[in-house]
């Protein structure tokens, strides 16, 4: 389907069956949602993130791990985030492939975390509580494949609140003010709506950054498996030793 084609109803109930990295992000998520039913204090005690632990404690594990947890408390939120997931994930990764599918979504995830772990170190008193509250959802991430989604399909309807078809750019957008408002108000708060403005942060740089990061990626590790390959097979390439950057391949 084509950027500018008009939405079918199939944009608007879901993008069809889920891809891989989508099945294994959701499977992993439900999973430790399980074992978190079982013994809540420990997988959140140990996984959740928290700033100060991260420094204080080296618990830097919690940057990543914290993306899989989700409270026994609140069923919705890790059914809201791995719907998410699934409606954004799936169009993503069979655009991208799995393995960049996957850097992203990690890179988006784990940027969070780290943005609300630099934020807490700021000296002002509404970001004092970051510093000792726990994170835990994968809600940085999903707002890191909701500005994707919108980035590649920016004509794509979808339900606003179920009952208001919207571009998928406007919808973005809205998601991203509606976390900015909230984590600057006293009744949002700035912990989660943090990790959600980190997570589109994070991923606009990563696309749309300096040097487009995500092809600069891309070009550095399929220089260095070719290296490797070359020095495997005993094989030199042409040319000067010092032009590899500046010759078309």
């Amino acid at each position: 389907m084509g950027r500018n084609a008009p939405p079918q109803l199939a944009n608007l109930i879901g993008p069809g069956r889920w891809t891989p990295a989508v099945r294994a992000i959701i499977l992993t998520n439900i999973a430790v949602f399980v074992l978190t039913l079982a013994m809540p204090d420990v997988v959140i005690g140990w996984l959740g993130l928290v700033p100060q632990e991260v420094i204080e404690q080296l618990r830097v594990w919690q940057l990543a791990t914290y993306l899989f947890v989700h409270s026994p408390q609140d069923v919705f939120h890790i059914l809201f985030n791995m719907l998410a997931v699934w409606m954004f994930g799936t169009d993503l990764e069979r655009r991208w492939g799995t393995r960049a599918f996957v850097n992203y979504y990690f890179v988006c995830g784990v940027g969070a975390g780290l943005s609300m772990t630099l934020v807490s170190l700021v000296p002002w008193a509404p970001l004092h509580v970051v510093y000792e509250a726990r994170t835990i959802g994968a809600s940085g991430a999903v707002y890191g494949l909701i500005l994707a989604w919108a980035l590649i399909f920016p004509y794509r309807q979808i339900l606003f609140m179920l009952f208001f078809p919207i571009p998928a750019r406007v919808f973005a957008f809205i998601m991203g003010a509606i976390a900015l408002v909230s984590a600057i108000s006293a009744s949002g708060g700035p912990v989660a709506n943090l990790a959600h403005l980190g997570g589109m942060l994070i991923g606009w740089l990563y696309l749309k950054g300096p040097r487009n990061l995500q092809l600069d990626f891309k070009y550095r590790l399929t220089k260095w498996r070719m290296d490797r390959l070359r020095r495997r097979f005993n094989v030199h390439r042409g040319g000067r030793d010092d032009d590899w950057e500046h010759r078309v391949h």
